[in-house]
């Protein structure tokens, strides 16, 4: 997909790109104290006077320390979708993640030929120094036409590009219901696939259609993931917005089957809105705080829309999404992961039901 600039309103006045760096900074270190929390230095302690002559010093009683309560933050990447920058290209979505603070890019296939090379992935990678840690296969009704119609090719061609690039996990979205033989072998073709390689095939939640008051069942299966035998499943919070799922009973009920999340919000819009985590009705810093209670270990990979935004305004929206990442994906190290809220083994160090 052309990588082309968006034209600028009549009468705006562009903002220099250092401003723009700069507010994105400011938002950065707003997220800078929660992973620093343990380390708080004490201030020096004021030099007494010395005693008059012929008095004994003063007694001062015993000082006592106030409790600091350290947190936990687990290993987890937290990434950029290459999504999140459309109708800007991969090589954006790259910059913009090494330039903002991100850990790693997951990589949409597209149309865009740079999202089907390995050897152009790798090299955005280690120029602008951040990992790529997950494919999304192109399963898409959008991309229905990439790498073919053939849909278990689309599938084995994204596990070998995970396979090429170092990505631990590919995302894929269940068969649509016209789909019949692909659904008929799904579950049972992921999991035959899962038994050839490292890389974790996570399925994502999806959601009905909707009409008016008319409800689809567009997907098979299911559009939801929690009664479906997969081994690995990918949560995403602008789907459990549309779906009217709640999305912590949701990630209770997949337990250590939830190993990769795509955070974002919605309103519960019959729209998959993919809104700013923080801007909707769907429990983002709680779900976090949750995972980072059980020592998660997968990916937690900002997806959010910003196609209508210009430049300025889309680095500031992504530099808001990493900064409410960092600020919730925390929790009090002394907090066991058996006593967090609403959550089970959520994750934990990537287990494996098999």
């Amino acid at each position: 997909m052309p990588d082309t600039p968006q034209p600028r309103k009549k009468g705006t006045r562009a903002r220099p790109a250092k401003a723009v760096s700069q507010a994105a900074k400011r938002v950065r270190q707003a997220a800078d104290p929660v992973r620093k929390t343990g380390d708080v230095r004490k201030p020096k302690p004021e030099p007494l006077a010395p005693p008059e002559p012929g008095r004994a010093p003063a007694r001062t009683a015993p000082r006592v320390e106030p409790e600091r309560r350290a947190l936990q933050v687990p290993d987890a990447k937290v990434g950029l979708s290459t999504a999140s920058v459309y109708p800007r290209g991969a090589a954006s979505a790259f910059e913009l993640a090494g330039r903002l603070g991100y850990d790693a890019v997951e990589v949409m296939v597209w149309t865009e030929p740079v999202s089907q090379e390995a050897g152009a992935l790798r090299g955005l990678a280690e120029l602008h120094e951040v990992e790529i840690c997950s494919i999304h296969a192109p399963t898409l009704l959008l991309t229905q036409r990439v790498w073919g119609t053939e849909p278990w090719d689309k599938v084995d061609r994204s596990i070998e590009l995970a396979e090429e690039v170092g990505a631990s996990t590919v995302v894929l979205h269940p068969p649509f219901r016209w789909q019949r033989d692909y659904a008929l072998e799904f579950v049972e073709g992921v999991a035959e696939r899962e038994e050839r390689t490292e890389v974790r095939l996570a399925v994502e939640n999806m959601f009905p259609w909707r009409a008016r008051a008319r409800e689809m069942q567009a997907y098979l299966p299911h559009w939801d993931p929690v009664d479906v035998d997969y081994d690995h499943v990918t949560l995403d919070l602008s789907h459990t917005a549309t779906a009217g799922s709640d999305a912590l009973a949701m990630a209770n009920a997949l337990g250590d089957r939830l190993t990769h999340v795509h955070l974002a919000d919605g309103s519960g819009s019959y729209k998959d809105e993919h809104l700013v985590p923080g801007r909707g009705t769907q429990p983002c810093a709680e779900l976090l705080e949750s995972l980072a209670a059980q020592d998660f270990s997968g990916s937690i990979v900002v997806e959010v829309g910003t196609r209508r935004l210009d430049d300025e305004q889309r680095e500031l929206d992504l530099a808001e999404a990493l900064a409410f990442a960092r600020l919730h994906f925390a929790a009090p190290a002394d907090r066991g992961a058996t006593n967090a809220p609403g959550l089970g083994s959520v994750g934990r160090r990537g287990a494996r039901r098999r």
